[in-house]
Parts: structure tokens; C-alpha cells; sequence
């Protein structure tokens, strides 16, 4: 094999600023960067030019770039995102609460983690880096979900484990967990202990994402746990303001004795902080004061009258045979005072209905004469046939004076003469030739 050639000579052709053309022995054209040639070249000028190859330089770049490789696939390459394990905290009623440990991303980048429900996606998770649990309320009492948790990341998607929650039922009193604020009455708030105890419920001093109800009997700061608003000792307390916020139902301690009696969620309408709770005998214990202790004896007696009152009367049966009886007063009236001389009771009824003598009707040719109503008058006794007009002045002088309303106060106008009215209005339509409505004949009887 013979050996590669050490140098080639080239005469330079050309010379510019920066490119230099180069003419060798059987007329090969190259191109050569005028840098590299000797100083004092110059068009014509005759150079030899070698070229060698460096092995070792090779090796070293060689070397130096798979070490590169190598780190990048341990720091890179070898640790991936983890799938989210997700568990439950608590069940209610009406909500889960769903927690999961800090999730790893290894070396990829978070894009989002995201909460299915029953296979369909529910919401996202805010600040996933630093938020590990959730809560899902508005569910359905005694009911099956399904919950699963997404995480998307620049590396691919992970999915969590498929868990399925079914909801309790009104009976169902373990997912009650509660916050313990100010109680003053340390004996209630043992046995609102116990009863959560036995009721294998929860409660703690402080609020936490699956806490249902903050429990207390004054809003002011609690003993060991919550510190008082603007340092106050009488002041709300940091947990009762962040109940408030968040929405917590606040209620008394009663409620828990209450549910643990029932052996349900019993409603915390009665039970909030500030209104009377109910009593009740299964789970008070406690003497009540006077002031309460007088309350059931005074209920129970408004409803004794109620209840008389509410009686219907009680009704005397009268035997068929018997006439008809008047009332006790008016028999008792009659006991006392006697009876009025016939003449005088003749002359009231003539008297109270009679006219005045002065008193006369307009003649009509074509109307009866008759005599218009007169106003009643209280206790109206039918009017016997009126006795002769001698009669009636002997007695006139025997009788006491009684007041009685005349019927000559009365104003009675007289019947209006239809007929001329209308003849009247024939004429002056006639005569005048003016239009008249039609006029209606209207029945003074």
C-alpha cells in the first residue's frame, strides 16, 4: 500500500482580502483562506501545504461528549412522574372529602390536576404543589360515586387509582366532625364528647377541610386553641371568624346530645348559637331554672283554656211538647217591673205608627195614595187594629210621657207626576226640536 503523500504543492493564483485561489500540478482549483498562508505570499507565489489527522483529539471530544449523555440520562432520564394515590377522609351526607399525598413530578413540569366524577371531569385543582386535599359537596344521600384524580405534566398524563364512595343515610351519624370552640358548661362539653365518641364521629380544636360543624356556647375566644381577635379576651375568636367564612354551621352543644339521642342527623335549625334549644328528656340531665321550670305549667295551662274555649255550647233539649220559653233576662224583667195597662201598650204601637195629622199627600188621578216606609224602630212589635179616635184621647190623658221618635221628623217627599213629566218632554221636543234620551218610567212603590 503506498504511503499517503506528506505535502502537496499549490501555486497561488489569486489573492483577495480574504480567499486566496490555489493552482496545483494537474490544474486542481481549491480555494484557501488567505489567513493561513505564509506571510510575504503573494500571487505566484509556490506554497506546499500538508494535512494530518489528530486521533488524539478525537478520542478526548469523543470522551467528552457520550459523559455528557451520561449525565443527562441519570438526571433526566432514569425518574419519571409518580401516579396520585387517592383516599378517603371523610363521607357525609351530602359530601366526600378526598385527600392524597404530595405529588412527584420527578423532572417534568405540573400542567394540571384535575378531579373526575363518575367519569366525567368535575373541576381542577387549585395550587396542586402545595393543595394534597378536596372537598366535593351537593351529593345525594345514600348514593354510589366514583372519584378519580388526572395529573397532566410535560412528561405525559397519570392518572390515579379509581376509588367509590357511597354517601350515609340520615341514621348514619359517623361523618359528623366537629370543631370544639368556647363551651362554658365543662360538663356538657364531656358529654358532647362522649356522644361523638360513641357516635364514632370526630372533633378537634381547630378548623379542617372536612370539619361540618363548629360547636360552641359563646363566641368568644376558646381556652386552649384559638387566639382572640385584636388581643380582646372578650373578642370572637380566630376559629369562629374563619367558621363564619367558610361557611360553617355554628351550633350548641345540645345538638350532639340531641343526634346522639335520635340516633340521627337531627336538623340544627333549634340548635344554633344564640336561639333556645330544645329540651329533651332523653338527653337532659341538668336541673332547669326556675324561670324555665315555670314555662311547661303555663303552656299547659294556656292550652286547658284553649281547649275549654275551643268546646261548643252546651245545648238544652226541650221536650217537643213544650212551647217555646223566653229568655231568663226578659222573664226576670217582667218579675221585677209590671206589666204596663193594655191602653198604654195599644197607644205606643198607634203611636209609633201613625203620621202626623198635619201631614197630606198630592192628590194623583192615575196613582192610589199610599204611604211611603217609615224607619224602623228598635224592637218593632206588629201594630194591632187602630181602636177609635175617642178611645184613644181618654187614654191619651191617663198615659205617662214615653219618648218616642215621631214619624212627623221624617221628610217624605211626594211621588213625582210621571205622566205630566213626560207629556212635558214630548212637547218641548216638539216645539223645540231638541233630542231627549229616552226617559224610564221608575216604580215609587
Amino acid at each position: 500500500m503506498a504511503r499517503a503523500q506528506d505535502s502537496f504543492t499549490f501555486t497561488v493564483g489569486k489573492l483577495d482580502a480574504g480567499m486566496a485561489i490555489l493552482l496545483g500540478d494537474r490544474a486542481h482549483l481549491i480555494e484557501f483562506p488567505s489567513v493561513l498562508l505564509p506571510p510575504g505570499a503573494t500571487t505566484g507565489s509556490i506554497v506546499n501545504i500538508a494535512v494530518h489527522q489528530n486521533v488524539a483529539q478525537e478520542r478526548k471530544r469523543d470522551h467528552e461528549f457520550w459523559s455528557l449523555q451520561e449525565d443527562i440520562l441519570e438526571a433526566f432520564g432514569n425518574h419519571s412522574p409518580e401516579n396520585p394515590q387517592l383516599e378517603v377522609r371523610n363521607v357525609t351526607q351530602t359530601s366526600v372529602t378526598l385527600e392524597w399525598p404530595p405529588i412527584k413530578l420527578a423532572t417534568a413540569k405540573l400542567r394540571s390536576l384535575d378531579i373526575y366524577k363518575n367519569g366525567q371531569r368535575l373541576a381542577s385543582i387549585p395550587n396542586a404543589l402545595s393543595n394534597y386535599s378536596t372537598k366535593l359537596s351537593g351529593l345525594s344521600v345514600d348514593t354510589q360515586y366514583s372519584f378519580q384524580l388526572l395529573l397532566r405534566t410535560s412528561a405525559g398524563t397519570y392518572p390515579s387509582n379509581l376509588i367509590r364512595v357511597r354517601t350515609h343515610t340520615i341514621a348514619d351519624t359517623s361523618g359528623i366532625s366537629v370543631c370544639f370552640g368556647n363551651v362554658t358548661d365543662s360538663v356538657l362539653l364531656e358529654n358532647a364528647k362522649l356522644a361523638l365518641k360513641e357516635m364514632r364521629a370526630k372533633w378537634s380544636d381547630k378548623i379542617q377541610i372536612d370539619t361540618t360543624h363548629f360547636v360552641c356556647t359563646t363566641p368568644a375566644v376558646t381556652p386552649a386553641g384559638a387566639q382572640p381577635a385584636g388581643g380582646v379576651a372578650a373578642a370572637p375568636g380566630a376559629e369562629y371568624q374563619r367558621a363564619l367564612q367558610l361557611s360553617i354551621p355554628v351550633v350548641q352543644p345540645q345538638w350532639i346530645l340531641a343526634c346522639h339521642s335520635e340516633k340521627k342527623m337531627v336538623p340544627i335549625s333549634g340548635y344554633y348559637l344564640g336561639v333556645t334549644p330544645p329540651t329533651s328528656s332523653g338527653y337532659s340531665q341538668r336541673p332547669q331554672s326556675m324561670s324555665q321550670a315555670s314555662l311547661p305549667s303555663s303552656s299547659a295551662s294556656h292550652k286547658n283554656s284553649a281547649s275549654r274555649q275551643s268546646l261548643p255550647a252546651i245545648r238544652r233539649s226541650t221536650p217537643p211538647s213544650a212551647t217555646p220559653q223566653r229568655p231568663i233576662n226578659e222573664e226576670e224583667d217582667e218579675e221585677e217591673q209590671p206589666p204596663p195597662p193594655k191602653s198604654l201598650s195599644e197607644m205606643k204601637h198607634k203611636s209609633s205608627g201613625t203620621m202626623d195629622r198635619n201631614f197630606k199627600f198630592p192628590t194623583s188621578p192615575t196613582q192610589a195614595q199610599e204611604v211611603p216606609p217609615v224607619p224602623s224602630i228598635p224592637a218593632r212589635v206588629p201594630v194591632p187594629k187602630p181602636e177609635p179616635e175617642a178611645a184613644n184621647r181618654t187614654n191619651e190623658d191617663d198615659m205617662t210621657p214615653i219618648a218616642v221618635v215621631v214619624p212627623s221628623s221624617v221628610e217624605v217627599p211626594p211621588p213625582p207626576p210621571v205622566e205630566k213629566e213626560i207629556r212635558k218632554s214630548f212637547v218641548e221636543s216638539e216645539d223645540g226640536e231638541e233630542e231627549v234620551g229616552e226617559t224610564v218610567e221608575i216604580d215609587l212603590r
